[in-house]
């Protein structure tokens, strides 16, 4: 167990402690984040965080089972499944919720199976009795946004289409979609094209989202930026590079992608207002992007959608997967939606 801890507290800090060397001068975020851009763009990724497998064997003392199943072979995507242990003892009637979750990673690292993001699902299936379903689509720049919110959006459809027996436990009517960093931003986004349609999706029934940290920004500094701008999380020059390397090509950080707030939000949240979508958005002052995080709470406020900030003191970006203790406040909320 002890190795076990040490290991993930190295991919956590995978690309922390890389961006952290150059602090107080001007730095280079590809080696900082310790990746190559290819002349044909794509990327090197010289760190590669530490992954776990599935555990799907129920004759195994686990409290969660999971697996891999595809969603598109032809663009390698896919998802893990989660499934409390003990769902499985109960009758099929006895329904969970169904969270949706989306990995972080600036749209470019990480994926479903990042023993990071594995660890948080796993946490998260066992505290909520939920069964999760995380979503692994296709990074930037190889793909660049929208490939992501495309991915995003196919697998409601796969889930919705799905016979899979697992999600058999799972109850469509109480879905909700969850991400972390740029994972919150898919959740956003794959949000308001998932309200576009929802009669395409039915019987998946999406009741909220979840949005922790998510990932936005703009071309005027925030406040939080210009006062953190040497976190040494997730410095200006990192998310930066980020955004320069995730955006379609020819367009800039007031981009809708990247800024909900431009052209006064999108036309759809007056339709999530009416879907009666509750939202959730979970920040900290110790993260850069927390005033980016309170003007997406406004502007939903504005809309009239059902809206909660739940920001803390102190903290950091990455804090509320990275930090158990932390993960509580996210999982004690979405209970309360159930």
């Amino acid at each position: 167990m002890a190795v076990h801890k040490v290991t993930t507290v190295f991919s956590i800090c995978l690309i922390l402690i890389h961006a952290s060397k150059l602090a107080h001068s001007a730095m280079d975020p590809y080696k900082a984040l310790n990746i190559i851009l290819n002349p044909n763009g794509t990327l090197t990724r010289l760190s590669i965080p530490p992954q776990s497998p599935p555990s799907p064997d129920p004759t195994l003392p686990t409290p969660v089972l999971s697996k891999d199943l595809p969603i598109n072979k032809s663009n390698h995507t896919w998802a893990r499944i989660y499934l409390p242990h003990q769902a499985q003892d109960h009758s099929p009637n006895h329904k969970l919720p169904l969270i949706v979750f989306y990995h972080g990673g600036g749209f470019l690292f990480y994926s479903a199976a990042s023993t990071y993001f594995h660890d948080f699902c796993v946490r998260m299936a066992h505290a909520t009795q939920s069964v999760v379903v995380s979503v692994d689509y296709r990074l930037a720049p190889e793909h660049r946004l929208p490939a992501a919110y495309e991915d995003s959006v196919e697998a409601l459809h796969w889930i919705k289409a799905s016979k899979d027996r697992w999600l058999r436990h799972a109850d469509y009517s109480r879905c909700y979609l969850m991400g972390e960093s740029a994972g919150g931003n898919i959740a956003y986004t794959a949000g308001l094209r998932a309200a576009a349609e929802v009669e395409n999706l039915k019987p998946l029934k999406i009741e909220g989202l979840m949005l922790i940290q998510p990932f936005f920004g703009g071309t005027k500094r925030s406040p939080s930026e210009i006062r953190l701008a040497e976190d040494k999380t997730i410095p200006l020059p990192i998310t930066d590079l980020m955004w320069n390397l995730s955006l379609p090509f020819g367009v800039d950080r007031d981009y809708e992608y990247s800024n909900p707030t431009v052209h006064g939000g999108d036309k759809i949240l007056d339709g999530i207002k009416v879907l009666g979508w509750r939202v959730a958005v979970f920040g900290c002052e110790g993260d850069p992007l927390v005033d980016r995080e309170r003007e997406l709470v406004k502007l939903l406020q504005q809309k009239g959608v059902h809206v909660a900030g739940k920001f803390y003191e102190g903290g950091r970006h990455g804090i509320f997967v990275g930090d158990p203790s932390m993960s509580v406040h996210v999982f004690n909320h979405l209970k309360t939606l159930y």
